[in-house]
């Protein structure tokens, strides 16, 4: 044991140099001596641990079992969804998938009014109410302004239309301002409804004088060159209503975001501050704007634009045209599978379903042999660009469809042209609405039957096998005997005919009872009128004519001019706000290079000398103007020769208060202008407004 301390250490030499040096150069070595390759070498290298390459192995063993087990077919095989039972799923299903965990089913999503914003228009009312007397007696009707970006031909105009009448059957004016001419001025005339074009919205040539109007209701973004004379005083605090009903500015917007274009998010978000309420006809819109959001988001359901969609393009398509042009066969049944527009993790579990329960028609489609038909289905959701398509290509071949039967189309497509060639749209959603999805108002204004889920909005204007059909969410095995319903021999079924047509009405004109109620209660609670005005009937006094349909026979001599291409239109408003705003940043660097280039350090101590040279004087000549001695006498002495002199010069007519009370003369009331947005009115009009009282008031 000593020795084994003491001395040198013992080292084994290694295998293969003892290999090498035992035997010579050109010596043959032994099969069991033969040298190995570089790969085996360094497996047999002594520094590597054999433990270690046990543990690679193992580890990436264990990571290709979990990507399997999180892929979507593996999910579903491995849950033991689609177990078929003759065809029809298990009732059971949907609530057994509904709590697995990682999935959400969107039941979080929700739009709610800020707290804020409701809690101000009651305090607000109230407040009012307090202060006001229980009777008044109004001389004038609440006037209302409504500003639109041009007067063209668009579903917008209908909407505001249809409104307006409403408004003047409860009592307000109205008077429409429009920064571009259109043929629509000649709808707004036969209403008698007076209409001023303002040229250019940031620099009217027109000065408007805001304050003669109780609200505003400001229509489109492309009216945003409107604020820039809204945002200054004397029109600051005039209630402001802007309905927004593009997208195009939501989209812009994540390009100013990710280009780092600040002053262009600043600029729109001023205009949204300045706004009292945003409104919007869908719960979407507000969420893809929440990069604006200022707490005063409010969302009215109802737009007749679906409707208007279906009209103008089936006054300009072939179906079968195209049929051919979107790859389909003439013969070829289509059937669209369109969901929520929200975004969820559990929608494709709910479209794997739709596709279990589409697998039975499949099966008959094939062995139809009286058919030439086939079965072509199609999911809209996401853009056609996502990675979506390859999810929704690998449920179908799990499921057993053949390549190319199943496919999906993005909405950043051509949403209407597909809807108007399918023969059946699935709503395959299973999220809780809050108000009735747009995308089945649009299928059943093409004349398509509808199949979808019982939900509560959905069941609120759709009746089973009257305008649609319904399936109760919970059993979706229930959606194959309602699919076998619809389609017989390949084709609609004449029930589905039957529904498809009743239900094409209605959905003209869907919601507008909503629309038109919501906006008269909403300038109810935002406007807050003066005693002169007269105040408005309630919403309930609105005749039911005008809330059953929009005024869709006002726009019929006009119809010609639906071609109207609304999106290049509104790009159009925001490329020029861009310009604008870069225009108006490069004259304010200029100016004030050019201020700094005009004066000189020299000039400008001469002209802060001159300024303290001024106010020495004034200081002083106020100090001597108090040490004179001036004659005092008594009130009425003052009065009399101050009336005296007025009258000898015969210049000033002027009447107190009491002396006019007394005479019975008219008595009028001069409010001034003070603010930037009274500064149009400079060289054209006074700076001062008057409330004109009657001699009956008056006494």
């Amino acid at each position: 044991m000593g020795s084994l301390e003491v001395g040198i250490p013992l080292k084994r030499a290694p295998l293969l140099r003892s290999l090498s040096s035992s035997s010579g150069r050109g010596d043959r070595l032994p099969f069991f001596r033969k040298p190995r390759s570089r790969f085996a070498r360094f497996l047999l290298f002594e520094k590597v641990d054999y433990l270690q390459w046990i543990c690679t192995i193992a580890v990436f063993f264990f990571v290709v079992v979990l990507f399997q087990m999180f892929l979507p077919g593996s999910v579903m095989e491995k849950s033991g969804d689609f177990e078929e039972f003759g065809g029809v799923i298990r009732d059971d299903e949907w609530v057994k998938f509904k709590d697995i965990k990682g999935l959400d089913f969107g039941d979080g999503i929700r739009f709610e009014p800020s707290s804020k914003l409701l809690e101000k228009f009651q305090k607000e009312d109230t407040q009012v109410n307090l202060s006001r007397p229980t009777v008044r007696t109004g001389i004038r009707k609440p006037q209302l302004a409504l500003i639109f970006a041009d007067q063209s031909v668009e579903p917008g105009q209908l909407l505001m239309v249809s409104v307006a009448l409403s408004l003047q059957e409860i009592g307000y004016a109205i008077k429409v301002y429009s920064l571009e001419d259109g043929p629509v001025r000649a709808v707004w005339k036969s209403l008698g409804v007076p209409v001023t074009i303002l040229r250019n919205s940031y620099k009217a040539e027109t000065a408007v004088d805001w304050l003669n109007y109780d609200g505003i209701l400001v229509n489109s973004v492309g009216t945003k060159g409107i604020f820039s004379c809204l945002l200054q005083e004397p029109f600051k605090s005039l209630p402001v209503i802007w309905t927004i009903h593009e997208r195009e500015l939501a989209l812009r917007s994540r390009q100013y975001i990710s280009n780092g274009q600040i002053q262009l998010i600043d600029d729109w978000r001023q205009a949204f501050n300045r706004a009292t309420v945003v409104v919007f006809p869908n719960y979407f819109l507000p969420m893809m704007y929440s990069v604006f959001d200022a707490g005063n988001y409010f969302v009215i359901p109802g737009s007749p634009d679906q409707a208007w969609e279906s009209n103008s393009l089936k006054a300009v398509d072939n179906q079968d045209d195209l049929l051919v042009k979107m790859g389909y066969g003439r013969d070829d049944f289509v059937i669209a599978i369109v969901g929520s527009e929200f975004s969820y993790n559990g929608l494709w579990l709910e479209h794997a379903f739709v596709l279990q329960a589409l697998l039975p028609l499949f099966s008959d489609f094939q062995s139809n042999n009286n058919s030439s038909s086939h079965l072509k289905v199609s999911i809209l959701r996401g853009n056609s660009s996502s990675n979506y398509k390859v999810a929704v290509e690998a449920i179908a071949l799990k499921l057993g469809y053949p390549k190319g039967t199943v496919e999906h189309n993005g909405i950043d497509g051509d949403v209407n042209r597909f809807l108007s060639i399918s023969n059946l749209v699935i709503y395959g959603s299973f999220l809780e609405e809050q108000s009735f999805p747009e995308i089945l108002i649009q299928a059943m204004c093409f004349g398509k039957p509808i199949i979808a889920p019982d939900l509560a909005m959905i069941k609120k204007y759709v009746d089973d096998r009257v305008n649609g059909f319904l399936f109760p969410k919970e059993n979706i095995g229930v959606l194959t005997q309602v699919l076998f319903q619809a389609i017989s021999n390949g084709k609609l079924s004449p029930l589905a005919q039957n529904v498809a047509s009743i239900g094409k009405g209605p959905a003209k004109n869907l919601m507008v009872t909503e629309t038109i109620e919501g906006y008269a209660s909403l300038l109810a609670n935002v406007l807050k009128f003066p005693s002169e005005v007269r105040p408005p009937k309630v919403v309930a006094d609105i005749p039911t004519r005008l809330k059953d349909e929009w005024q869709w026979h006002l726009f019929d001599e006009i119809i010609d001019s639906r071609d109207f291409n609304r999106t290049a239109k509104t790009y159009s408003f925001i490329d020029e706000t861009e310009e604008h705003m870069n225009h108006t940043n490069g004259e304010s660097s200029d100016v004030g290079r050019s201020i700094d280039e005009a004066f000189s350090y020299t000039d400008w101590e001469e002209e802060k000398l001159i300024e303290m040279i001024n106010a020495r004087k004034k200081r002083e000549d106020e100090e001597l103007k108090d040490r004179t001695d001036q004659w005092h006498g008594t009130w009425e002495e003052v009065y009399r020769n101050a009336k005296r002199a007025d009258r000898a010069r015969n210049d000033l007519r002027e009447r107190d208060d009491r002396e006019l009370e007394r005479t019975g003369q008219p008595l009028c009331i001069y409010e001034p202008y003070f603010g930037e947005g009274a500064w149009p009115f400079l060289h054209r009009n006074s700076l001062y407004r008057g409330i004109g009282l009657t001699n009956h008031i008056n006494r």
